[in-house]
């Protein structure tokens, strides 16, 4: 894919890294099958084909706006789609590229950025989660629709197996 860097981002590691992975981009959309954001939403903005047109035309002058920042943020980063790009595209090192500009140039709204810092710090720290997500199991049934979607059911865990059986070793012809 050809490409003409803006200003602020030419001539830079960030720039000659984005340039180079979306240089080597051709298009072909086998990476649309492994991405979990474009297969539950079906937006083409929400693939990462999309995503990438959205951080080209940003790294490229066009002014970044909420939506951009609403689509880069939809990604999981699970890099599904470098695994079937047949060109070797970096997805992943992009992304990272595209969400620091973004962050940049777009406000977030002050309670997205509490709720943003507030969850990097509870879900990496399970001495925090793990109670809180406990105890959320337990009043389920009182929480508002949206957040007891959110909240998985407690798995009942199985008993092991009691009866004992013969047991039989099956060995093909030729098998050493």
């Amino acid at each position: 894919m050809q490409t003409n860097l803006a200003e602020f981002i030419r001539s830079t590691a960030d720039g000659d890294e984005a340039d180079s992975i979306l240089r080597k981009y051709v298009h072909c959309g086998f990476c649309t099958a492994t991405c979990p954001t474009y297969q539950l939403l079906g937006d083409e903005l929400d693939g990462p084909r999309g995503r990438i047109y959205l951080m080209k035309q940003m790294l490229e002058g066009t002014p970044v706006t909420r939506s951009t920042q609403m689509h880069l943020d939809r990604c999981l980063t699970c890099r599904n789609c470098e695994s079937m790009c047949p060109s070797g595209v970096q997805y992943g090192r992009l992304v990272e590229t595209g969400r620091k500009v973004v962050e940049e140039k777009v406000d977030r709204p002050f309670t997205q950025r509490l709720q943003r810092r507030l969850l990097a710090s509870v879900l990496p720290n399970s001495t925090i989660f793990t109670p809180a997500m406990k105890l959320g199991q337990q009043f389920c049934s009182i929480l508002p629709r949206t957040l007891r979607a959110k909240i998985p059911i407690p798995e009942k865990l199985l008993a092991p197996p009691t009866g004992k059986h013969e047991r039989k070793m099956l060995m093909l012809s030729g098998c050493v």
